[in-house]
């Protein structure tokens, strides 16, 4: 165990924000569970130890289904921000068993493999027409002209949300996630209550029209899941269809366009893509791997555990850093080096155990359908500038990526 008084790892830098992976060698050099004062966490930088804590039940998304905030050492949230903290606290993502064996399994019964797999031929239509806009235009921002508004529209699609609302989705979303960040400011914490009231009160009304008039979408199917007498309760419903938004597009978009960049730096790599389309699997995965959308993924411990011959107490957080078990040299042959025929990439960016991401089968079709469209359509796709970086740490991404079609 070491504690971290002198490391390059400095989530608020942005000269780290924009290349993170010299920091997490220098982290995983330190050893395998690392104490950060700044945020109050355990620092966890291996790929195997992330890949245990994942199916650690001693940790948890959440305490509160065994301890009060006293009994477990920690202050409660301001009451002002209870909004935010009842749509998030009810969402299978931040919900320990039985309430998440409970909630999976309800919503697995809507957002079946069979649900997903139909869903195919719209995204590969949907990405073709999104990127015949982008060649006619000559080119464009890949972020807002197709990354951003193939997962929307796709989530959307199937929550049933109507066409006329879906601008509505973004921003909200956006708003929401800035709480996902490591000590999140006054000004952040505001506007995702704002946006989770206002999105509550969106989808309320929404669930009441199809408890009216059902239809084929997944928020009639979220009504209509049961299991004997159990169904999701109406907050359950609102928080599970802002959990499939929020995570659902938001690790799409940012691999989308952390891959593009990727590519753009790795000529050779985009080369071999574009003479033969049969990568796109590997190289969905791949890219996924080389720059993580999902940086950091906290639990609490639940009961003491013990890393490396470090006890590390109940009340503690641990904090995996995907991004840099991702770039695990132990794991992971050159992980600095881009190779789109990375055949052995056991990557963790969709999670693992209980966590695991219910809509990864979704993004690997969406990310593949909108890497094939560009492939085919823009076959000559070039950069126009090195994009800016997000200042966000967790959630990583760009704040555009400007193209030409030459």
């Amino acid at each position: 165990m070491t504690v971290a008084d002198d490391l390059a790892f400095d989530p608020w830098d942005p000269a780290f924000v924009a290349d993170p992976y010299p920091a997490y060698a220098e982290l995983r050099g330190r050893g395998r569970v690392v104490y950060y004062e700044p945020t109050d966490q355990w620092l966890v930088p291996r790929h195997a130890d992330v890949s245990a804590l994942l199916r650690e039940r001693r940790l948890g998304r959440t305490y509160q289904h065994r301890f009060t905030h006293e009994e477990f050492g920690r202050t409660a949230p301001p009451a002002e921000h209870e909004p935010f903290h009842t749509l998030n606290d009810h969402g299978m993502l931040d919900l320990e068993p039985p309430d998440h064996t409970r909630i999976r399994r309800l919503v697995s019964k809507a957002f079946t493999p069979r649900t997903v797999e139909q869903l195919k031929p719209y995204v590969r239509k949907l990405a073709g027409e999104l990127v015949d806009g982008l060649v006619a235009a000559g080119g464009g921002d890949l972020l807002t002209d197709v990354a951003e508004p193939l997962p929307v529209a796709v989530i959307a699609e199937m929550l049933g949300i109507p066409d006329a609302d879906r601008p509505l989705l973004r921003p909200w979303s956006a708003d929401i996630c800035g709480m996902y960040e490591l000590n999140p400011s006054q000004e952040t914490a505001a506007k995702a209550v704002r946006a989770s009231v206002e999105f509550s009160a969106y989808l309320r009304e929404l669930i009441a029209a199809r408890r009216e008039e059902p239809g084929e979408d997944l928020i009639s199917g979220l009504i209509a899941a049961h299991d004997e007498d159990d169904r999701l309760t109406e907050q359950e419903m609102i928080s599970t269809a802002v959990l499939l938004l929020n995570a659902g597009h938001e690790a799409t978009v940012n691999a989308t366009v952390n891959g593009w960049w990727a590519l753009f730096r790795n000529p050779d790599q985009l080369a071999a893509l574009r003479a033969d389309h049969s990568l796109i699997p590997s190289a969905v995965e791949e890219l996924m791997r080389y720059d993580t959308p999902l940086q950091l993924f906290e639990r609490w411990v639940l009961d003491e555990i013990e890393i490396d011959g470090t006890v590390i107490p109940r009340g503690a957080e641990i904090a995996m850093l995907f991004g840099s078990a991702n770039h695990d040299p132990e794991v992971f042959r050159d992980p600095g080096r881009l190779d789109l025929t990375r055949v052995d990439n056991p990557h963790i960016s969709f999670s693992a155990g209980i966590h695991y991401c219910i809509g990864a089968p979704l993004a690997r079709i969406e990310l593949a359908a909108s890497m094939a469209a560009l492939l085919e359509r823009a076959p000559t796709l070039a950069p126009v500038a090195e994009p800016k970086r997000k200042p966000n740490f967790v959630i990583r991404g760009l704040e555009g990526l400007g193209v030409e079609v030459r």
